[in-house]
């Protein structure tokens, strides 16, 4: 079953060669984007004003963290081969990439952990990052280093980091926001100021 799914959308792109070049760039940018994005909603909020998107912000990163550390507890209790270890002559592989444990996948653990994160404070918003998270999942599919149980277990990874993260996590990221903020928010006053001048009287 997980050979045969990963061989229907791997294969996919075998003759393709716009798609295959897609897929490479997608791989190499989707992930550093979505973290950026992420982030950047740190400087959505307004000094002073509403903690909501600095708390999505600090969570997705450190919901990130910990889904990095829990893929090392996880890989050590199982060790999966990469589809193009198992299936030299059958995989398609689009990046150069090490014959490690494939099981979980990084980039979808950490893609899904920030966008669950960000979701639990922002849901439109954070829809939009899960589907994302998705798209960056299918990806590593579709460039051959990793199979759909890698993908889907990451989701689960990532759901648990950032639940952990923004329910019992929450009051230690919301002191981490206080702290934060007191070095941010002057600077983005400063730059609120430049940019849209308050009216004189």
């Amino acid at each position: 079953m997980d050979w045969s799914l990963f061989h229907s959308l791997n294969g996919a792109l075998r003759h393709h060669d716009g798609g295959q070049d897609a897929a490479q760039i997608f791989n190499a940018w989707a992930i550093f984007a979505l973290v950026g994005v992420a982030g950047a909603i740190w400087f959505v909020a307004r000094p002073g004003g509403s903690q909501r998107s600095k708390l999505a912000a600090l969570s997705s990163a450190v919901s990130a963290a910990l889904a990095l550390l829990l893929n090392v507890a996880v890989g050590q209790l199982w060790f999966h081969n990469r589809p193009f270890v198992d299936h030299p002559r059958a995989a398609l592989l689009l990046v150069h990439h090490g014959a490690d444990n494939s099981f979980p996948s990084d980039h979808a653990s950490v893609a899904f952990a920030v966008a669950f994160a960000v979701f639990a404070f922002h849901r439109k918003f954070g829809l939009a990052l899960l589907l994302g998270a998705a798209a960056v999942a299918i990806d590593r599919i579709f460039v051959g280093v990793h199979y759909p149980v890698d993908v889907t277990a990451s989701l689960f990874v990532g759901l648990g980091s950032a639940l952990a993260v923004t329910t019992v996590g929450r009051a230690y990221v919301s002191w981490g926001v206080r702290q934060l903020s007191k070095l941010s928010d002057p600077v983005v006053a400063s730059v609120r100021g430049r940019i849209v001048p308050t009216p004189r009287s």
